[in-house]
């Protein structure tokens, strides 16, 4: 079975953000860029199918500057068998534009599945993986929690409003992953290793303009630091009297 996961290099979450002088976008100095998490999901679900399969091929695909070889790279520890940069160094913001992008790379690959995380933490498009299927015309099931391959179909099941969602589908199809849908092993020291021989190929790419423009970045007003208004019983017509007239919320 081959199969292509598409990752994206994003902020770390517990990184603080800072706005750069542009006011458009983001000061990367000193910036820990890592494998979006949802990703790591994506890579997970590949590498489980090929063990299983006993044989294929797992290929990690980023759209992004040369520093997102080293994504590239903690996929590759994790056991991918070889990663393919498309080297871009503008910032894409239009999703229909990676997706393009990525199409080109994917069409002849002849791959079985091509598997994307949910969404990517840094913009929350979800929006990347579908449009890919729709380029590609192959099915597509997002957010899938569970899957199952057989031969030539495969079933998903995703988490909806109430219930749970299962669906049916031929492949070679398109899927994003979802938390739930496995636990993602972390890299050990010999695959660590091992991925710093794996082939990397770096694709230079040209991009088009695309249609999405940031126009300022702001951040979240700070939150007012809080009072204390009392203590025990005696406190609950102070604590009612600022719900009311201060929050708003009575």
């Amino acid at each position: 079975m081959k199969i292509a996961v598409c990752i994206k290099r994003v902020p770390d979450t517990e990184t603080r953000i800072k706005i750069a002088a542009d006011g458009r976008s983001i000061d990367e100095s000193g910036v820990k860029f890592v494998l979006n998490p949802y990703d790591e999901y994506a890579v997970e679900e590949a590498l489980r199918r090929k063990e299983a399969a006993g044989s294929g091929e797992v290929v990690v695909i980023a759209l992004g500057p040369d520093a997102a070889q080293e994504t590239i790279r903690t996929a590759l520890a994790m056991g991918a068998d070889r990663g393919v940069l498309l080297q871009a160094d503008a910032r894409v913001l239009d999703p229909s534009v990676i997706a393009r992008a990525l199409v080109a790379e994917l069409r002849d690959g002849g791959y079985d599945l091509v598997l994307f995380g949910k969404l990517a933490i840094d913009d929350y498009h979800h929006a990347v993986g579908p449009m890919v299927a729709e380029l590609l015309r192959l099915p597509c099931v997002s957010a899938a929690a569970r899957l199952e391959l057989g031969d030539g179909k495969a079933t998903a099941e995703r988490e909806v409003e109430g219930g749970v969602e299962v669906v049916e589908f031929p492949l070679p199809a398109v899927l994003t992953a979802d938390k739930g849908l496995n636990e993602p092993r972390y890299p050990a020291l010999k695959g660590i290793m091992a991925a710093k021989k794996k082939p990397l190929e770096v694709k230079p790419v040209t991009l088009e303009a695309g249609g999405l423009e940031v126009l300022e970045l702001a951040l979240p007003p700070e939150r007012k630091p809080g009072r204390i208004l009392g203590e025990g019983p005696g406190a609950v017509p102070a604590l009612i009297r600022a719900l009311r007239t201060e929050a708003k919320v009575l």
